[in-house]
């Protein structure tokens, strides 16, 4: 014994990594079970990391062709004469464009459509390139007096190069499909794809009427020496004071790279969920697995082998199997990122290159040791506790850990949680709600299975039958699965439910209401002259007018008594400059409209003009102005001033599909002022659509039309596209949590086939064992997924009263296909797990017993 004592005091790392493995490799299969949970969850991590951090490579080195220029000045008028001088003063614009929305017309088919005409003038794009079909057409519109239509458009109305399309006053010869140009997005573009014509022809075309949404942009080419960033500090506020803006590359590929960036932070998170559950299912695991080896650690012990080296045994173990799943997790991530482009590219504006990057790489390896090793610290611990008494008598409650130690672990893995999502999010607000979030789901989802086992225990229905007996009794044995099995499936189950609940709220929002008096066909840009014209076609077709709404553009010229360049100048200053800087546009009107509600003053519905005027302003426009109930406000008219005070405020619902205003004047003020109008209709269905649209653009070019229907559908397809995504995410999760019922189920398998032994000594036949087992896993489907929707439905509920201020009513598919369809797949994988339980013979039990 002394020679062993010696020989143990001396084992060095060499040892622990050899009996590590000789261990490990007689339960290869149990951990390779482990494994696979870190393997599905680093794979989905390092496969967003990895796309996202291409995302913003790509961003940065396409930054110029994306843009077509180094910096643009832009204005939603034609350049004042201060702009001017500022262009000027850079060398003059290398090129210009004005571009603004339009109906068209296709005078071989007669049918009507909503583009973005562009009038481009100079040698842009200078980066990137117009990519059309013919080649030649991306210098040939220029020169030839023809314009270049966007190439599904050209799909869609069956057009051929040569055919003509009507802009306007002008009818011009199509010489070209385009495929992309700089400016434009696949998002836009599927609401008002690009037609580009030559700068000189816009003014033939009668569109550039006041009160028309026009865009102004001057391309520059800057010199090599130029400091991009401290042109946009210098030149970009003198530009807010004239109502114009100056966008470099580098800042717009900032916000451009800004927004996918969210979008990457959140598929991270229900990425790092799918991790976080596979993690939840290896501290359960290991906890049944360091059980089972308790007897061999107090053998060890007996040896001489110390409390440490015991320990390390097994955690070089875990920390092995982390490692190895980290690199199988990481490779299949960096496969699965290839994916990620086929169902992201119609959102972004250019072609994604992918390639390895070096950080989620890392980030993989060290994310599966570390956490694997984390999240089995709490079972390990029992290893450290383990009397050399217990080769003679194993307890259950043998595997005792100290409390401190206890709370020391999971303090760790809590700030872990949270540094991991601050890091992913860089917000503290949102990584501390995404922690209390997952700590009150799973806090929920835990404590719901404990009443259940306590539930049963207290109140066990011994009436019944002996087999349902029998399956209750399995919930709440020795090495039950109950808890990580609910966890597994409810948060799967949440996950996916409060995903589809939620698109299901943001397509509600977008919803028209099925009825005769809710418009879906709106006429913008109507001149005051076209008004009753306008109207009378469509009244002759038997449809409504339901809207005339006047329309009349005015800025801020002086706020509580500071003019506005004064507030601009001031550093100290806290309100928003857009208000500083916007172009309103106004209406009047002498009651309140359904989708607005007064929040606070009083609404006053009519007004003379030689008083102090009476207005309403919106929430937020009240907020970002810093402005309450009685505050005065001055706005320029196209040169009249005009003095009002703040007499309410109201709450308006901008995603109902009609017109809204964020300030709205009373009757009797604003009558004789330039305007122009936005009329809505109502037509029964898209044939009565398309012919009113092709008279109304044949009669009245200048006047824009918006199908609420057809933009309603173009919402619906981003969603799809957006929540497939998501859900292909989510399903990491699901699939996890397999891999964790799998592993549970593998892991206290010879637990089950003693039980198996003592029911067939008892004279229990295996299609009785089979029903009791199938029974156990139909009340942990049912329980795990129900639970999880109906968190998800609560959680959705309370998402759309707070954050969508919208009613919600909830889909029948998470409780009609995603209860029975989880409920159905537990029971076929715990019955498939269970064959070799029902098969082992008891001699085989008895043996192991006896050894």
């Amino acid at each position: 014994m002394s020679n062993n004592l010696g020989v143990f005091s001396k084992a060095g790392v060499r040892w622990l990594l050899k009996m590590a493995w000789r261990d490990g490799k007689a339960s290869g299969r149990r951990l390779f079970l482990f494994m696979a949970s870190i393997v599905l969850g680093i794979a989905a991590v390092v496969s967003i990391q990895s796309f996202s951090d291409n995302l913003k490579q790509n961003i940065a080195l396409q930054s110029k062709a994306l843009m077509g220029a180094d910096f643009i000045i832009d204005s939603r008028q034609p350049a004042n004469e201060r702009v001017v001088e500022i262009i000027d003063s850079l060398g003059g614009a290398d090129g210009r464009e004005v571009n603004f929305a339009s109906m068209v017309a296709f005078p071989k088919s007669g049918a009507t459509k909503l583009v973005r005409v562009r009038g481009i003038e100079g040698g842009f794009p200078f980066y990137g390139k117009l990519e059309t079909e013919p080649l030649s057409a991306a210098k040939k519109y220029q020169d030839g007096g023809g314009a270049l239509v966007d190439a599904t458009v050209m799909l869609q109305f069956d057009l051929n190069v040569g055919d003509s399309i009507k802009v306007g006053e002008i009818t011009l010869p199509i010489l070209g499909a385009l495929e992309s140009a700089p400016g434009d997005n696949a998002i836009s573009s599927s609401v008002a794809p690009s037609v580009i014509v030559d700068y000189g022809l816009v003014q033939g075309t009668g569109l550039l009427q006041k009160g028309s949404r026009l865009e102004y942009n001057y391309y520059f080419v800057a010199d090599a020496n130029t400091d991009l960033n401290k042109l946009d500090k210098t030149i970009d506020p003198i530009l807010d004071a004239e109502n114009a803006d100056l966008d470099t590359h580098t800042s717009t590929s900032q916000r451009l790279g800004r927004r996918y960036e969210n979008v990457g932070k959140f598929l991270n998170l229900v990425a790092f969920i799918a991790l976080l559950l596979g993690c939840v299912g290896i501290a359960s695991s290991v906890h049944i697995y360091i059980k089972e080896k308790l007897r061999s650690v107090a053998v060890l012990k007996c040896l001489g082998a110390t409390r440490k080296q015991t320990f390390l045994i097994y955690l070089i173990q875990i920390a092995g199997m982390g490692l190895i799943g980290g690199i199988i997790g990481t490779i299949a991530g960096l496969l699965l990122q290839q994916v990620f482009p086929l169902f992201l590219q119609s959102f972004l504006p250019f072609e994604v290159q992918l390639s390895f990057a070096v950080q989620p790489i890392i980030m993989g390896l060290l994310l599966g040791v570390f956490m694997s090793v984390l999240f089995a610290l709490l079972p390990l611990l029992g290893t450290w506790y383990v009397s050399p008494l217990q080769v003679l008598r194993v307890q259950e409650d043998a595997s005792l850990r100290s409390r401190k130690a206890t709370v020391l672990v999971l303090s760790a893995i809590m700030l872990f949680i949270f540094a991991f999502s601050y890091w992913l999010l860089d917000n503290l607000r949102f990584a501390l709600a995404f922690v209390a979030g997952i700590l009150v789901t799973f806090s929920i989802l835990g404590g719901i299975a404990v009443l259940f086992m306590k539930g049963i225990k207290r109140y066990f229905p011994s009436s019944w039958g002996f087999l349902a007996r029998q399956s209750l009794l399995n919930l709440f044995r020795p090495n039950n699965q109950t808890m990580v099995l609910i966890l597994a499936i409810g948060v799967g189950a949440f996950l996916i439910s409060t995903l589809y609940f939620t698109k299901d709220i943001l397509l509600a929002k977008a919803t028209l209401e099925k009825q005769d008096q809710s418009p879906n066909l709106i006429l913008l840009d109507v001149q005051t002259a076209q008004k009753e014209s306008v109207a009378k076609s469509i009244t002759l077709k038997g449809l409504p007018i339901l809207d005339n709404i006047p329309i009349i553009a005015m800025r801020m010229q002086r706020i509580n008594g500071r003019s506005v360049d004064d507030i601009r100048l001031d550093s100290t200053s806290t309100i928003n400059q857009w208000i500083l800087n916007h172009e309103f546009r106004v209406t009047y009107r002498d009651s309140l409209v359904s989708s607005e509600n007064l929040v606070a003053g009083e609404w006053i519905g009519s007004a003379s003009p030689n008083t102090l005027i009476p207005i309403s302003v919106a929430e937020n426009v009240a907020g970002d102005s810093q402005v309450v109930v009685g505050d005065s406000l001055v706005f320029n008219v196209q040169g009249v001033l005009m003095n009002t005070r703040v007499a309410s405020i109201r709450a308006v619902d901008w995603s109902r599909m009609q017109p809204n205003f964020s300030i709205v004047f009373p009757s009797g003020v604003l009558e004789n002022a330039p305007q122009f109008h936005v009329l809505s209709t109502n037509v029964p269905n898209r044939t009565a659509s398309a012919e009113l649209q092709r008279e109304l653009v044949g009669k009245f070019p200048n006047v824009t039309i918006i199908d609420l229907r057809q933009v309603l559908v173009i919402i619906e397809g981003i969603l799809d596209k957006i929540s497939w995504v998501i859900n292909f995410m989510a399903f990491f999760s699901i699939l996890t949590g397999i891999i964790v019922l799998i592993g549970s189920v593998r892991t206290s398998k010879y637990q089950r086939i003693k039980e198996s032994v003592l029911l067939r000594t008892l004279g229990a036949k295996s299609a009785q064992i089979l029903k009791i087992t199938a029974l156990e896993y139909l009340y942990l489907g049912v329980l795990g997924s129900g639970i999880g929707i109906l968190l998800s439905l609560i959680s959705s509920l309370l998402l759309a009263k707070w954050v969508f201020e919208t009613t919600f009513v909830p889909s029948w598919v998470p409780f009609g296909l995603l209860l029975p369809g989880i409920t159905i797949l537990v029971l076929l994988i715990g019955l498939g797990n269970s064959r070799s339980v029902l098969n082992s013979p008891p001699l085989e039990v008895l043996r192991k017993e006896g050894s």
